[in-house]
């Protein structure tokens, strides 16, 4: 598996790998997948904002991808990152997912965050839960029932990780 900066040619696998989360997941509180040229909007504007998008690839297939953007756009807290990992879920559980969240921590301290954030949809999603206390990131609250998705609440469990 190698790990690089994704490019505008992995869009449309980015794209289908994150309609399959929005559709079948907990993960992510969007309900309708957004579309390619949608999913090129925002690699864009975090591109053009100087953050990272990756990509982790075996040959020609994605099994995953992340990011970090801003946690707030308030200038306080400009030193503040959010991450964001989405894995095929033909490959979960084998490594992906932790994979680009400790790249990503890489990139984000090299660049001078102080802070990274993940705010985790679904208190059951005890995988990425788990992915992320285990590069560091300490659990600092959870915002109960504030999601409405596939006929239930859901919470979102804040983790912080120190750069």
């Amino acid at each position: 598996m190698k790990i690089r900066h994704a490019t505008n040619e992995d869009l449309p696998q980015i794209q289908a790998i994150y309609a399959h989360h929005v559709l079948h997941g907990t993960g992510s509180f969007e309900t309708v997948p957004p579309s390619l040229e949608e999913m090129q909007e925002r690699f864009r504007r975090n591109d053009e904002a100087g953050f990272a998008w990756i990509a982790a690839e075996e040959g020609p297939r994605l099994l995953g991808f992340g990011y970090y953007g801003p946690f707030r756009a308030r200038p306080a807290y400009e030193y503040t990152v959010e991450d964001s990992v989405y894995v095929r879920e033909d490959v979960r559980g084998q490594g992906v997912g932790k994979a680009i969240v400790a790249r990503l921590i890489e990139l984000a301290a090299q660049s001078g965050f102080k802070q990274m954030l993940s705010l985790i949809g679904d208190s059951e999603n005890t995988a990425s839960i788990g992915v992320h206390a285990s590069l560091g990131f300490q659990h600092c609250g959870t915002m109960r029932k504030v999601g409405w998705k596939f006929e239930r609440w859901l919470d979102v469990v804040i983790m912080q990780k120190p750069l």
